[in-house]
């Protein structure tokens, strides 16, 4: 018979209540009414209409410059019918196909680009895949028409969308494109801690963020 050694007096299960990181990048206000993204206010980021992709380069670079760039056109690989295995399965391919060498030997201004440049690509993959194989693959000279990362992940996704739907998406991205240290963000972080590249360390994140837990809790609660 095996006896279990006796837990430390600081034992946390779960981690819960222990201090796993500190960040500058979002900073909440002592009563919880509001959200900072490198000191700016994420409702002045709404209302002056800061589009996702210059929010990115807020958060990454802590300044406003070179956001997100267009996704490469580059068909999604998979088309299984959930868009989460789909997407998760394309950016894991990115690595072999694009060259991505481990983070441990990568340099940080070529991980920050190869960052942005998966990033965008999740975002074509889950406009292709929602779109399905019922309809035809949006034209890529009129996603090249549209000047910011959210209309071309719409228009990828439904050809022609309404520019309110377009202005909505944008405003929710951006007020969500922070949340500190949820499941999906723990999960990249350790990935890319162990050294291995970018690109498996989104797959990872979309992985934790399909559980129903995490991001798959909306439907599940609906259901």
């Amino acid at each position: 018979m095996t006896v279990a050694a006796p837990l430390p007096a600081d034992f946390a299960p779960g981690l819960e209540g222990v201090t796993a990181f500190a960040t500058e990048i979002a900073e909440p206000d002592k009563d919880g009414g509001s959200l900072r993204y490198r000191g700016v206010d994420i409702e002045d980021l709404v209302a002056q209409r800061v589009t996702f992709g210059d929010v990115w380069a807020l958060l990454v670079d802590g300044k406003f410059g070179q956001g997100l760039p267009p996704a490469e056109p580059f068909p999604i690989p998979v088309h299984t019918g959930d868009v989460r295995v789909d997407v998760q399965a394309g950016l894991a391919m990115l690595a072999p196909i694009w060259g991505f060498e481990p983070l441990l030997d990568t340099e940080d201004s070529v991980a920050r680009n190869q960052l942005a440049r998966a990033s965008v690509m999740a975002l074509s993959y889950v406009a292709q895949s929602a779109r399905g194989n019922s309809l035809p693959a949006v034209p890529q000279h009129i996603v090249d028409e549209c000047s910011t990362v959210t209309s071309r992940f719409m228009t990828r996704w439904q050809g022609d969308p309404d520019p309110k739907h377009v202005e909505a998406i944008d405003a929710y991205w951006v007020s969500a494109a922070e949340h500190g240290m949820n499941a999906s963000t723990f999960t990249a972080r350790v990935i890319a801690s162990t050294g291995a590249d970018v690109a498996a360390s989104l797959s990872g994140a979309v992985g934790a963020m399909s559980g129903p837990l995490h991001g798959g809790a909306p439907p599940a609660y609906c259901r």
